[in-house]
C-alpha cells in the first residue's frame, strides 16, 4: 500500500480537492499542507453540511486524522486563529490534532496592507490577488527579512525584529504607495496573541513527518491552488506567489522527492479561472453561462465569480509532465449534464498559424486559439452516481477520451460535492 500520496490542482485552482482530500482521509493518518496561504479555499460538503476551509488541512473533519501546516506555507496567525474557533464551534476537535511548523512564514497585517495597495496601484493591470498579503510575506522570506513562527517564542526579540522590518515596509507604504502606515505596537500585540492561541501545536513538522514515515503512517499532502498558477510552471506572471506542482512537496514539507509513493491530479471536466491572466478556451456565450451557474462557479476564497471554458486538454497534459502526476480524479462531471454538445480543446494554433501541443512560453500564450474537438453532450443526469455503468453513453464516452487526450488514467470520477457522490474506479493508494 502506497504510504505517501499527493493530491494536487491540474488547472487553475478550485478543481474540488477538499472532497477529494476528505473522501480519501478515511484511510490516512496524516494529512499536510506543504505551501500557500489563506488565499486558498476548500469547500468541504459532509451529510449536505458545507465547511469552508482556508488554511487547516481538509483532513481536520475526521477525528482519527492529524493535520500538519508545513514550513512551506505562509501563516497569518489571526486566519489560522479565527479558522480553529470556527471548527471548534462545530463540535470539532483542533489544537490536540494539529501540528504548526516552527518555520512558517509570518503573514503580518503590513504584508495585507501592501499587497492590496500595489494590486490598486496596478489598475487594469492587476494580478488579481486576494488581496490576503501572501506575495509581500514569501517576498520577504526570500529576501531573508521575514519573520517565522519560531520568532515568537522570544517575544521581546519578535518586537524588535518586526520594529526593524517596519521601517522599511512603512517608508514604503507612504512614500511610495501613498497609503497609510500600519501601527507597529498594535501589529506586535496582536500577531502575538493570535499566536499564543496555537502555541501548543508549534512544533519541527520535518522531523515529525520523518518519523510517522519511519512508523509506517499513511501521510496524505495536500495542494493548494493548482498547477497552472505555479510561480515557475504556470502562466506567468498570472500565478501565485509558491510552488504548487509536486517540487513544493519537497521543499515545502521535508519530506524527500524518493519517498514519494503517488500523484493524484485533482482535474475538473471543464475549465475555470479566477482573477486574470490568459485562458484560452473561456467561453461568453450560453454554454459559459451553463457552466458558471449549474456549477455554481464562485470562489471559496474570494467570492468572485469563476471564468468558465471548455476542458484545456493542452494545459493538463503540461500539468501531468511537470508534476509526474500517476492519476486523474475528474471532478464536477456533472455540470455539463443538459448540453447537446461538449468541446475539448487539444491543441493551440499560434499567431502565424503553426499549431502545437504544448503551453507556449511568454506572452506568446495570450494570444494562442483553441483548436477544439467537438463530442455529442447527454441529456440524462450523472449527479450522485457510484457506478460507470450507470452513466449514459457520451458521458462515458467523454470521459474516456479525456484520459486518452491528457496520457492519464482517470481513477476516481467526482458527481457531486458529497463524500459519497463519488464513483471510484481505482484507489491511489495502491490496492483495490
Amino acid at each position: 500500500m502506497h504510504q505517501s500520496l499527493v493530491i494536487l490542482g491540474s488547472q487553475w485552482g478550485d478543481e474540488g480537492k477538499g472532497k477529494i482530500v476528505d473522501l480519501l482521509t478515511e484511510k490516512v493518518d496524516y494529512v499536510i499542507r506543504y505551501q500557500g496561504g489563506h488565499n486558498a479555499g476548500h469547500t468541504l460538503v459532509v451529510d449536505g453540511k458545507k465547511t469552508a476551509l482556508h488554511l487547516i488541512p481538509s483532513g481536520i473533519l475526521r477525528p482519527h486524522v492529524r493535520c500538519v501546516i508545513g514550513n512551506g506555507v505562509v501563516l497569518s496567525p489571526e486566519a489560522l486563529t479565527e479558522e480553529i474557533r470556527m471548527l471548534q464551534e462545530r463540535g470539532h476537535s483542533v489544537i490536540d490534532r494539529l501540528h504548526v511548523s516552527t518555520n512558517c512564514p509570518l503573514i503580518l497585517q503590513v504584508h495585507v496592507a501592501l499587497d492590496r495597495a500595489r494590486e490598486t496601484a496596478r489598475g487594469n493591470a492587476k494580478i488579481g490577488t486576494t488581496g490576503r498579503g501572501i506575495g509581500p510575506a514569501y517576498e520577504d522570506k526570500v529576501s531573508r527579512r521575514g519573520l517565522r513562527v519560531a520568532d515568537t517564542a522570544d517575544p521581546a526579540g519578535f518586537s524588535e525584529k518586526v520594529r526593524e522590518l517596519m521601517e522599511y515596509h512603512n517608508f514604503t507604504l507612504t512614500n511610495w504607495y501613498r497609503a497609510k502606515p500600519v501601527d507597529v505596537e498594535s501589529m506586535i500585540e496582536e500577531t502575538l496573541e493570535a499566536v499564543s492561541y496555537f502555541k501548543t501545536a508549534v512544533c519541527d513538522t520535518v522531523d515529525l513527518i520523518h518519523r510517522c514515515r519511519r512508523n509506517g503512517k499513511i501521510m496524505l499532502f495536500e495542494g493548494a491552488q493548482g498547477s497552472l498558477l505555479d510561480i515557475d510552471h504556470g502562466t506567468y506572471p498570472f500565478v501565485t506567489s509558491s510552488n504548487t506542482t509536486a517540487g513544493g512537496v519537497a521543499t515545502g514539507s521535508g519530506l524527500g522527492p524518493r519517498y514519494i509513493d503517488s500523484i493524484l491530479g485533482i482535474t475538473k471536466a471543464y475549465a475555470t479561472r479566477v482573477g486574470s491572466g490568459p485562458m484560452p478556451t473561456e467561453l461568453f456565450d450560453n454554454a459559459g453561462k451553463h457552466l458558471a451557474v449549474k456549477g455554481q462557479e464562485v470562489g471559496t476564497t474570494t467570492g468572485r465569480g469563476r471564468r468558465c471554458g471548455w476542458f484545456d486538454a493542452v494545459a493538463v497534459r503540461h500539468a501531468i509532465e511537470v508534476n509526474s502526476i500517476s492519476g486523474i480524479c475528474l471532478t464536477k462531471l456533472d455540470v455539463l449534464d443538459g448540453l447537446s454538445e461538449v468541446e475539448i480543446c487539444v491543441a493551440y494554433e499560434l499567431p502565424d498559424g503553426n499549431v502545437v501541443d504544448y503551453l507556449p512560453g511568454g506572452d506568446e500564450y495570450l494570444r494562442v486559439r483553441p483548436v477544439y474537438e467537438t463530442l455529442p453532450g447527454w441529456d440524462e443526469t450523472t449527479f450522485g452516481m457510484t457506478s460507470l455503468d450507470e452513466m449514459p453513453k457520451a458521458a462515458k464516452q467523454y470521459v474516456e477520451r479525456l484520459s486518452r487526450v491528457v496520457g492519464a488514467p482517470i481513477d476516481i470520477v467526482s458527481t457531486g460535492p458529497d463524500r459519497e457522490q463519488t464513483i471510484v474506479i481505482s484507489t491511489p493508494f495502491g490496492v483495490d
